[in-house]
């Protein structure tokens, strides 16, 4: 699965997620647990259906751990700087452009890689 088929699928598993992000099923399931960000939807069987902006979401967190060598911590304050103007209106988060930006420059140092 290349990442230009992130925009043709509405769902990814898992398995999807790590195949296109390139982290491990564990680390998806902790950052979901730690940064309270990544809601996917469970389907009766327990399994786990992903959103795109799931999955763009964790592209952030692994630039933000892995490139920019932030902590866990920092990693949660540099994204809440995204998320705070909306969440305190009891609104969805919006999606910046700067955030937007930054996770296209990874997806094509990934490409490069």
């Amino acid at each position: 699965m290349g990442l230009e088929e992130i925009e043709e699928k509405d769902y990814f598993s898992i398995g999807d997620v790590k195949r296109i992000t390139g982290v491990p099923e564990y680390s998806i399931r902790y950052w979901e647990a730690e940064f309270g960000l990544i809601r996917p939807i469970r389907l009766e069987s327990g399994h786990r259906r992903y959103t795109k902006e799931d999955v763009y979401t964790i592209l952030k967190i692994k630039d933000l751990i892995y490139k920019h060598k932030l902590t866990l911590e920092g990693a949660k304050k540099q994204l809440s700087k995204y998320q705070f103007s909306a969440a305190g209106r009891g609104e969805k988060p919006r999606t910046d452009i700067k955030l937007l930006t930054e996770i296209k420059e990874t997806l094509e140092d990934l490409l490069k890689e």
